[in-house]
């Protein structure tokens, strides 16, 4: 069994792991229940009623965060003529066509997020074995590959993310760092669960919301309520 650290241990004292704790009192816990010295990230992981064996049970999209990440997202678009200026205009780190892709076949991989437009992916396919196992392959599902390249590269540097059901039934996102204000974080989280919410797919049945926690970067788990989280949503 892992052994935890005593910043942990003392941390993990402060939560009541027999509760349910209402979304601002949950995002105030989480940010005093920080174990390291860097601005932490705070990650969501909501467990859903879904097989995700079954296509009929999948859950992917994306959400725009009001408060952004706090991250600085680096973005490579794969386009050509005008679609690459219009790139290079909103902000895109990186733009390319047959030489961005040689460039990462070469073995660069400096950008978080790939966006490409529909006419690139002929290209952009040969990449699948290197993207892909990264989760960086741009999809239309994550709306990744678009000709709206401005709209696309200005919601991601915003603070755009994907959401996809793992294969135990959970969601995995990271909603801010610890450095947030409680209030931005519950914010960023009920607008989340809203998106995940209304993604709901056909074959799921029974609850489907099952469980919500959220916890810091290497810091201990904190039950959440989400008829709470739904309300605070409903109210933004």
């Amino acid at each position: 069994m892992a052994q935890h650290g005593k910043k942990y241990v003392e941390a993990a004292r402060l939560v009541d792991r027999t509760r349910s704790y209402a979304p601002a009192e949950a995002a105030q816990l989480v940010k005093e229940t920080s174990t390291v010295s860097f601005d932490a990230s705070v990650e969501v992981h909501l467990r859903l009623g879904v097989d995700p064996r079954h296509a009929d049970q999948m859950v992917r999209g994306t959400v725009v965060l009001p408060h952004g990440t706090g991250k600085v997202v680096r973005v490579a678009a794969f386009a050509q003529g005008e679609k690459a200026q219009e790139a290079l205009r909103a902000g895109a780190d990186e733009v390319g066509g047959e030489d961005l892709v040689k460039k990462i076949e070469a073995g660069w991989l400096e950008f978080d997020v790939a966006l490409a437009t529909p006419d690139m992916m002929g290209q952009v396919g040969r990449l699948g074995k290197v993207l892909g196992r990264r989760g960086l392959m741009p999809n239309p599902k994550a709306g990744t590959i678009t000709f709206d390249l401005e709209r696309a590269i200005r919601e991601v540097k915003a603070g755009r993310v994907e959401f996809k059901v793992d294969k135990a039934g959970i969601v995995h996102v990271a909603v801010g760092k610890v450095s947030f204000d409680a209030d931005q974080l519950v914010a960023n989280l009920a607008i989340l669960v809203d998106a995940i919410n209304r993604a709901k797919p056909s074959g799921a049945k029974g609850t489907y919301l099952r469980s919500l926690t959220i916890a810091s970067t290497m810091g201990p788990g904190i039950r959440v309520d989400i008829p709470g989280v739904l309300a605070a949503a409903a109210a933004a």
